[in-house]
């Protein structure tokens, strides 16, 4: 590598370095203290009209992180990632999504199930979108505030949160949703969001649900598909996914795949990687994946943390350029 190079290298460590400081941050506020930021801490910054209230959160969320502008290191932090990752969710845009108007999810009990409402208290943050990921690598997660309180509903077995179907979910099968067409084959069924959202449209043939546990598949079939209106679309399989994948997928011809079997990144990277290698038995078939922005980024950060082991070790012999190139394509 050529001085210049490590220049350049040395620039994408500090991107990676900052990824994971931010990652840290956003994770601990989430676990710890999501409810931290209160409607009177945004009226009382806001009240004089000279801010916005994405600047009060701004600012809040800065103090909380113990981050000050009067640090370089600190002000790139605010200004690359804290500002750009915050949104005011419009609760209208969820409420007014046709799964949540016509499919009826009122707290009942089902044996040892509970379907209730949970919510979110203003300005409690949450993740609503998939990771931005900008073109020098730097990784923005988005990072939502509801201005008024926001119900959504949830799946309880014997008194434990099971599944939710929260504004993040909406938004990160959007995508999915919009490229449905033809012959459909989505891998997890969780509420039957996507199925439903899918079977909606006129251009969709079908939605194959492939699920493995027939709790989910039966209260599922008992309770939400009955409301279904093109319920008569969707057929469910019962199914591990990488045999289903591997085994009956190819003769099926589908043509568009969603894969969504994972709770989060940390537990879906694996099952990412291994779904990815099985494309190439479905050729003909576009596969879209469940947040892949941040399967990608923890797949991302896995191997560049390699790569830059080796750099220390002064065991690398690769140019800056290969290692652009091995990042880009994971």
């Amino acid at each position: 590598m050529t001085e210049r190079e490590k220049i350049k290298f040395e620039r994408m460590v500090d991107t990676f370095r900052r990824n994971f400081r931010v990652t840290r941050l956003y994770a601990g506020y989430l676990d710890t203290c999501p409810k931290a930021i209160t409607r009177e801490m945004i009226d009382t910054l806001t009240e004089d009209g000279d801010i916005s209230r994405e600047v009060a959160i701004g600012a809040l969320l800065s103090e909380i992180f113990g981050l000050s502008f009067d640090d370089a290191e600190d002000r790139r932090i605010i200004m690359d990632y804290i500002t750009p990752s915050i949104r005011l969710l419009n609760a209208k845009k969820y409420t007014d999504n046709p799964y949540y108007k016509n499919i009826s999810l009122d707290n009942r009990a089902l044996g040892n199930w509970e379907i209730r409402k949970e919510k979110y208290e203003p300005y409690q943050a949450v993740i609503c979108d998939d990771m931005i990921i900008e073109e020098d690598f730097t990784e923005i997660p988005p990072l939502g505030f509801f201005t008024e309180e926001f119900h959504f509903p949830a799946i309880l077995e014997n008194g434990n949160e099971w599944m939710t179907l929260t504004p993040v979910d909406l938004d990160t099968c959007e995508e999915a949703i919009d490229a449905a067409r033809g012959k459909v084959v989505t891998f997890g069924l969780g509420l039957g969001y996507f199925a439903y959202m899918a079977a909606q449209k006129d251009e969709v043939e079908s939605v194959t649900v492939v699920e493995l546990s027939e709790d989910v598949i039966r209260l599922f079939e008992s309770y939400i598909l009955p409301q279904m209106k093109n319920r008569h679309k969707i057929r469910i399989v019962k199914s591990d996914a990488f045999e289903y994948a591997e085994g009956v997928m190819p003769r099926e011809s589908f043509d568009v795949a969603f894969v969504d079997t994972w709770r989060d990144a940390s537990d879906g990277a694996p099952m990412y990687s291994r779904m990815k290698a099985l494309e190439h038995l479905s050729p003909n078939t576009e596969f879209l994946y469940w947040v892949e922005g941040f399967l990608r980024s923890r797949l991302r950060a896995k191997r560049f943390s390699e790569i830059f082991d080796k750099y220390e070790r002064g065991e690398l012999d690769l140019s800056y350029g290969e290692i652009e190139e091995i990042i880009k394509k994971i």
